[in-house]
């Protein structure tokens, strides 16, 4: 794991001076440390930060400059990048404002020029931005600099000699009286000096990485009444060894007043240490005065602000560990493959207000609404199944999508009872059920967009509609929603929001690039997602697909406004036209090498047309399987490898998605409930949430079990992620069942 220390110091061989900065070279900084070839980083660069590219294009369509590098390869590129290039910018502003201000030394400058960090770069600049002025900076005005520097050159044995000296520098108007005052003052000087030394403050970070020790203890128990943090009531471990989860849930606790934290680091060490260099070649009084300001320099600069960066690190490195897990967990769930020509019911429970119902058909229209009261207080069962049976009959119902909100269990068994009478009834064994998440549903209901798409529904009925669509299409149906508001994540209130909206917006915008979308029904909110588009030019194409009824071409997205060459180039190979004119448009080939298909179609004796046919998939995966043929005919058609093998595939799968191989929605057609399930018990269950210290199952209960990582694998893993993700249909076996607290311990089998 990459630490404070070895970036540093990769970073610090990286930097030339030049003129009063050292410079960075940023792209090799970069490569270095993420083990990239250096014009690879910089192809990158250019194709995003000059070229004005968007991640998902030249993941897709730039693969041969590249490497057929992932979106988050070089989304990461581009993040460190921008960090890099920010924290120069802002070391430039820093040195020239200290410049102006007379304030800046060389070793000052120094400090600055070898920051690694934004916070170690703010923690040196912090007292010369604060109104209130630092002790040494007010000795400095009493004119005791010559005097710090008289010491520091050793130049001083006894103190009889520093009596003496200091009577030059005693001036009643500077409020310099005494021998002790100037003595201070002198002190004062030299601690901040000693803290502005980069070679310092590394020295000191070098130790407290290691061992500095973070101590939580209780401050206010009233204010933690369900005992939520009582496993950091007296807590205390060195704090590199405190995983994420931990930092997170200590954070937490501080902030809510629950917890009391304090960190403790070998100053002693650090003192030693610092001592040992400022001292070097100085004997008598003046190494008895440097030792001194060495003590009152870490104890009362370097070390509380080392504490603050090694914190703020920790804290960031954790935020960065939470979003990321949420980023996964999000992905996956998108990655859901819809449900294809299925009518379904949604449902979504209540006690006194009822079951709001919403039947839609294959592509995601409402056929009716409707409201039943099978749950307490109303209790109104019988008349509650004749509706539903009503409804499966008329639409011929497959599907019926329950949400996991108030009243889901009670309706579960409500609809279980349902489909058992519907089966007995007709004969057909084909319906069944789902329980389906509805976290960030009521957002979505109560949003303009919702109101917008179903002007007449109320907030209930809307939400009926979400449930069921988010069975037919998650991803067309989760897009609409704020993805923050997707239950999938650990502790991700606690995390940066900006920090969290930013990367929660690319893993959607990466999955529906990947998806690609049919630009004839996509929803503007589905669209605004694609390369190179927004609200706006999402909007305009939904105008001009109404006045078209309909693309019958990619090359007509040019008539839509504001859809200018840049952004045809970067959109048009996502947006897929499924029955237009040209058999290309359906695939994920881009329209720039429509040419090169177009040849090696000719090459094969095949047309358009015949894309995906059973006798084109097999001359292709001879082809395949001819390593040379296929560098030949790359260099016959003058392009690369990487486009030659894409063209290829899409010939073979030109309705390629992605999500096909992600495991489909567990459906169901009974019911279980705790007091059913015994240790040793083996069931099927769908992992909810993905966590570092483990995976939440749905058993079809109303408790979720958990499978804690020792229990995930044979082998040792050192996240869950590696063997499981959200989605994910498994066998697991009961090993510990707490009615009481309702926890159901698990074994993946």
């Amino acid at each position: 794991m990459a630490t404070l220390t070895n970036i540093k110091d990769m970073y610090t061989e990286l930097k030339i001076k030049k003129g009063g900065y050292i410079v960075v070279d940023i792209v090799e900084q970069v490569s270095k440390e993420q083990d990239l070839k250096k014009d690879k980083v910089n192809k990158v660069v250019k194709l995003i930060k000059e070229d004005g590219n968007t991640i998902p294009f030249v993941a897709r369509y730039r693969k041969n400059e590249t490497g057929n590098m992932s979106e988050d390869d070089i989304r990461n590129i581009i993040e460190r990048w921008e960090y890099i290039n920010n924290l120069e910018t802002r070391k430039k502003e820093i040195i020239e404002t200290l410049k102006n201000r007379e304030k800046l030394t060389p070793e000052l400058e120094r400090a600055v020029n070898l920051s690694n960090t934004q916070h170690e770069l703010e923690e040196l600049y912090k007292p010369y931005k604060q109104k209130k002025k630092t002790r040494g900076m007010k000795a400095e005005e009493k004119g005791l600099s010559p005097l710090a520097d008289i010491f520091l050159k050793g130049e001083i044995t006894t103190e009889n000699e520093a009596q003496k000296e200091s009577e030059r520098f005693l001036e009643e108007e500077k409020g310099v009286t005494s021998y002790e005052e100037a003595l201070q003052g002198a002190n004062d000087i030299i601690a901040e000096k000693i803290a502005q030394k980069s070679e310092n403050r590394k020295e000191t970070k070098d130790i407290c990485e290691n061992l500095t020790k973070i101590n939580v203890e209780l401050k206010d128990k009233e204010k933690d009444k369900k005992g939520v943090y009582k496993d950091y009531y007296e807590f205390g471990d060195k704090l590199i060894k405190l995983p994420s989860h931990r930092i997170m849930a200590i954070n937490r606790g501080e902030k809510e007043g629950v917890l009391k934290v304090k960190y403790s680091s070998p100053e002693q060490k650090v003192i030693d240490r610092l001592s040992t260099r400022e001292t070097k070649g100085i004997e008598g009084y003046s190494r008895q005065v440097i030792e001194e300001a060495v003590a009152d320099s870490v104890k009362r600069l370097i070390v509380p602000s080392i504490e603050r960066e090694l914190k703020t690190y920790k804290l960031e490195e954790a935020e960065g560990r939470a979003i990321n897990i949420f980023s996964k967990n999000l992905e996956n769930l998108l990655m859901k493959p819809p449900i294809k020509g299925k009518v379904i019911m949604g449902v979504d429970p209540a006690y006194k207000t009822g079951c709001k119902l919403a039947v839609i058909d294959s592509t995601g229209d409402v056929k009716e609404v409707d409201v039943i009261y099978p749950t307490k207080p109303h209790s109104k069962v019988k008349e509650a199944e004749k509706k539903v049976l009503d409804l499966i009959k008329n639409y011929n119902v497959k599907i019926i999508a329950i949400g996991n909100g108030t009243a889901s269990r009670e309706t579960e068994e409500f609809v279980v009872g349902a489909i058992s009478s519907y089966t007995k009834e007709t004969g057909d064994e084909d319906v069944q059920y789902a329980i389906v998440s509805e976290d960030g549903a009521s957002v979505y209901s109560a949003s303009k967009l919702a109101s917008e798409e179903f002007p007449e529904l109320d907030v209930q009925e809307r939400s009926a509609i979400s449930i069921a669509r988010r069975v037919l299409d998650p991803l067309a149906e989760l897009v609409k929603i704020d993805p923050g508001s997707i239950g999938v994540g650990q502790y991700q209130h606690d995390v940066s929001k900006k920090k969290l909206e930013e990367t929660l917006s690319f893993v959607v915008e990466k999955v529906v690039n990947q998806v690609g979308v049919d630009v004839n029904t996509a929803s503007v909110h589905l669209l605004k997602n694609i390369s190179g588009l927004n609200k706006k030019s999402a909007e305009n194409i939904v105008e001009k697909r109404t006045e078209l009824q309909g693309f019958d071409s990619r090359k007509v997205l040019k008539q839509v406004k504001g859809l200018g060459d840049k952004t045809f180039e970067q959109c048009a190979g996502f947006l897929r036209i499924l029955n237009g004119e040209n058999s290309l448009d359906k695939t994920a080939i881009h329209p720039e090498s429509y040419h090169l298909a177009t040849e090696l179609l000719d090459i094969m004796q095949e047309k358009a047309e015949n894309i995906g046919s059973s006798e084109l998939i097999e001359k292709i995966t001879t082809l395949e399987n001819d390593q040379a043929k296929i560098e030949e005919l790359a260099d016959k058609l003058e392009t690369d490898y990487f486009t030659l093998k894409d063209i290829l595939s899409a010939f073979k799968k030109p309705h390629f998605d992605p999500r096909d191989k992600f495991d489909k929605p567990r459906l169901k057609k009974d019911i279980l409930k705790i007091e059913d399930l015994k240790e040793g018990m083996v069931l099927e269950g769908e992992i909810k949430n993905v966590v570092d210290f483990g995976a939440f199952v749905d058993l079809g209960i109303k408790e979720d079990g958990l499978i804690h990582i020792s229990n995930l694998s044979d082998k040792y893993i050192a996240h869950p992620f590696e063997v499981v993700s959200v989605g994910n249909i498994v066998r697991v076996e009961i090993i510990d069942i707490d009615k009481e607290r309702g926890r159901i311990g698990l074994r993946k089998v």
